[in-house]
């Protein structure tokens, strides 16, 4: 019997328990997360209600309950060093130690990684500590940047010149924020092209790559409005996407087989875990966005609804060292994810209010919300995700889009994640970049 703790209570954690729930290992799940996510909570046989920024209690509950193996899904217990903590008492974790996590928590050091295995994947940067020579380099950069907190903002510090950022003052005022709050910022050359994840099981040394997923971080239909922490995702049955060429998904797969040995080579510690790889394919091939230290949100629930493999093997392969190139498989399958957020996300979100839905079905994945009397109540971040899953692209939105439509409560959607326009204006988007 392995006994096996799940860190974190969102709707990526939804994903990971269901996933371990389904395994031939025979186990017990156990939980440890802020509140009391109902859909985990049915699968537990324990769940500590715990902030999960006391690593000590954290700690502590995994040993007195014997647990086998942890994993991890916020990057905030990452940061932190929970995973040092956690194997310096013996129990393995799926997620890397705080001296490789940092390809995360610090965007600085993630680009000086790159720069020192792929530096053609780089764009243009500088890092800043005050605002000062900041209007020069972004003159450098002919006004076309994008500002980038150095550290952890919840997908939300990212700000782009043209889109959140109409003035070389309101970037300048932006920056000046950063370093009021004590912290330091990069400017970097604004890429043109379209976005695109890529997700690795990572033991050490062998990665085993995911299907390639792109992400909505504007909140409303077009992309249009503020960065969220993901309005929903899509993937195609071939494992790429529409705009991409098989060179450019084997040039992000070899990138992050760059990043993992370099981050070894660097720190000495080895990367153990979920490495994601932010992408973006421009005019002069693929670059790198930005780097993530575990399964992304939503993704987790396009790549983890597609898996054959026995996820909680997978574990134990990424944790022993003892992951081959054949270790993970996945349906040829397309996959369309959308969340429910509440009226007024990201910026002032509704909460408080009952969420209506059906808490059983394998597709719905609650997010934000917590028990309140037996009844489930959104606390103001995303609130629910659905995924819905064909073999056409088009059959999977429209499974998806039926199924958000049916979670009831003051929510929102994009209705355009997976439609057959937003798709070729993607493509249309990408020919118009590369001619």
């Amino acid at each position: 019997m392995k006994n096996i703790l799940v860190v974190g209570s969102g709707a990526r954690e939804v994903a990971i328990a269901r996933k371990i729930s389904e395994s031939s290992v025979e186990h017990k799940i156990f939980c440890v997360s802020s509140v009391q996510n109902p859909q985990i909570n049915n699968l537990c046989c324990d769940y500590f209600i715990c902030s999960l920024d006391r690593l000590n209690d954290i700690c502590n509950y995994a040993l007195k309950k014997k647990i086998d193996l942890v994993i991890i899904g916020p990057e905030n217990p990452l940061e932190g060093g929970l995973v040092n903590m956690l194997g310096g008492a013996g129990v393995a974790c799926v997620g890397p130690r705080k001296e490789v996590a940092m390809i995360e928590t610090s965007k600085a050091f993630a680009r000086s990684i790159i720069e020192k295995c792929s530096p053609q994947k780089n764009p243009k940067r500088r890092v800043f500590t005050s605002i000062e020579g900041a209007r020069e380099y972004i003159g450098e950069l002919n006004g076309e940047y994008v500002i980038k907190y150095d550290g952890l903002m919840g997908g939300k510090g990212v700000k782009i010149s043209g889109d959140h950022l109409s003035s070389i003052s309101d970037g300048l005022k932006y920056a000046q924020s950063l370093v009021d709050a004590g912290g330091s910022f990069l400017i970097e050359e604004k890429l043109i092209g379209e976005e695109f994840s890529l997700m690795s099981f990572v033991d050490g040394k062998t990665c085993c790559h995911m299907p390639v997923i792109q992400d909505h971080k504007r909140a409303f239909d077009g992309d249009v409005g503020p960065n969220t922490g993901g309005m929903g995702t899509y993937s195609f049955a071939n494992h790429s996407l529409p705009f991409l060429k098989k060179a450019d998904v084997l040039s992000a797969q070899q990138t992050n087989e760059l990043v993992v040995k370099q981050l070894l080579k660097e720190t000495g510690t080895p990367f153990v875990g979920i490495l994601y790889g932010g992408f973006m394919l421009t005019k002069s091939g693929v670059k790198v966005i930005e780097y993530n230290a575990r399964f992304g949100d939503p993704e987790a629930m396009n790549v983890l609804s597609l898996m054959k493999s026995d996820f909680l093997k997978v574990c134990f392969d990424v944790v022993g060292g003892t992951l081959t190139k054949e270790s993970v498989d996945f349906e040829k399958m397309s996959t369309v994810c959308k969340y429910a957020v509440p009226s007024g996300y990201p910026d002032k979100p509704l909460k408080g209010f009952v969420v209506e839905c059906d808490n059983n079905n394998p597709n719905i994945f609650l997010a934000s919300v917590e028990l309140v009397d037996g009844r489930v109540v959104a606390c103001g971040s995303r609130t629910a995700a659905v995924v819905g899953k064909n073999i056409k692209i088009a059959d999977a939105e429209k499974l998806a889009e039926n199924l958000v439509c049916s979670i009831g409560g003051d929510l929102f959607h994009r209705r355009d994640i997976g439609t057959k326009d937003l798709l070729l204006s993607r493509v249309a988007r990408m020919e118009k970049i590369l001619t």
